[in-house]
């Protein structure tokens, strides 16, 4: 892992990775759920996707019935 500590929060250069299992291909889209059986409603995880896995990924979600929001990766932000 590259990055550097700037501040109080570890910065990771590298470009950030799908969260399908085995993928490694760069994110592009955020997907944002909560499980509402155990998490409040202001509690939110976050999952990245490359362009091939986000609909796999929001599938996944929305047929265990999570709320899910998708959309674009910010810079930086994984």
């Amino acid at each position: 892992m590259s990055g550097a500590l700037e501040g109080e929060a570890f910065v990771d250069d590298a470009p950030a990775e799908c969260s399908r299992a085995g993928c490694r291909d760069i994110a592009v889209w955020a997907i944002r759920w909560r499980n509402p059986r155990i998490h409040a409603a202001d509690r939110r995880k976050t999952w990245i996707a490359c362009d091939e896995h986000v609909a796999y990924l929001r599938e996944f979600l929305t047929a265990r019935d999570f709320p899910v929001e998708v959309g674009a990766l910010a810079a930086g932000s994984a």
